[in-house]
């Protein structure tokens, strides 16, 4: 999905019922009309705004395992996963435990770089981009 948005608009169309948000609690408004699905919602700090109105709320930190997401999905019957593409290692466990479980998922998209900038992957490119004199002072 281009945004959460878009991931809203998808979940407000799936026929299901239990729905897995884990994309952060700054981004629960955007479902808080939605009367129709249960929400399981996993954040670090309790949300400070408009929340879905049948929802649960976990405060947890990860890392996650697969036998813990599994356990976590089966337990509140989740059917479909909404996660945000955070582009590095603490999504895996929740996208391995729903396919396993046959658990659909909805993944939001990075928001572009802005112009100008630079990603890296690895400490080694992070390390080789430094030197070449784009360190800063």
């Amino acid at each position: 999905m281009a945004d959460i948005g878009a991931a809203a608009a998808a979940v407000r169309a799936w026929p299901g019922e239990s729905v897995f948000l884990t994309t952060g609690r700054r981004d629960l408004g955007v479902f808080a009309a939605d009367d129709r699905h249960r929400f399981l919602v996993r954040a670090v700090d309790p949300p400070d705004g408009p929340v879905p109105p049948r929802m649960t709320l976990v405060l947890d930190r990860g890392p996650y395992t697969v036998q813990g997401e599994s356990a976590l999905m089966r337990e509140h019957g989740v059917g479909l996963l909404v996660t945000k593409n955070s582009g590095g290692p603490m999504t895996v466990a929740k996208l391995d435990a729903a396919r396993d479980l046959g658990v659909r998922v909805v993944m939001v998209r990075r928001p572009p770089l802005p112009e100008g900038s630079m990603a890296v992957t690895t400490v080694a490119e992070a390390v080789r981009w430094i030197n070449q004199g784009n360190g800063g002072a």
